[in-house]
């Protein structure tokens, strides 16, 4: 019996699609711990302009990505409107707390998909890069 991968796939990544592919997925990760959460959306963006045109694989990653930390982006916007308003500070606590899980759990199986050769798409998305 052969191994057959679980998503879709796009023939045969090349290993500099496949790092790249990574790269965009756990770049959001670096910038969320280097930015606490507000810029996470940079690094897959950056990727996406690069790769835009020379690789489906990598633009359809990153675009993912990218989609991926909007919505989480809006989740932290609307933690500190709760932070702020001092009565929904516990609110806020729980959603800060959903959106680091997230972020780092969804751009850890997409980094593992990824380095097989595989798509993953993200569960929610604000689908603003194709």
């Amino acid at each position: 019996m052969t191994y057959q991968p679980s998503g879709p796939t796009y023939g045969q990544a090349t290993g500099e699609e496949k790092t790249a592919s990574v790269l965009a997925h756990l770049s959001a990760i670096i910038a969320a711990v280097l930015t606490a959460g507000w810029l996470s959306f940079v690094g897959p963006l950056i990727i996406w302009a690069i790769y835009k045109n020379r690789s489906p694989l990598v633009r359809q990653a990153a675009a993912g990505s990218f989609n991926f930390n909007v919505g989480l982006w809006v989740m932290n916007i609307v933690a500190w409107i709760c932070v702020f308003t001092i009565v929904l500070i516990p609110v806020a606590v729980v959603l800060f707390i959903i959106a680091n899980i997230l972020i780092f759990v969804f751009h850890i199986i997409g980094a593992v998909k990824a380095s097989k050769g595989e798509i993953y798409d993200y569960p929610f998305q604000i689908r603003i890069l194709h």
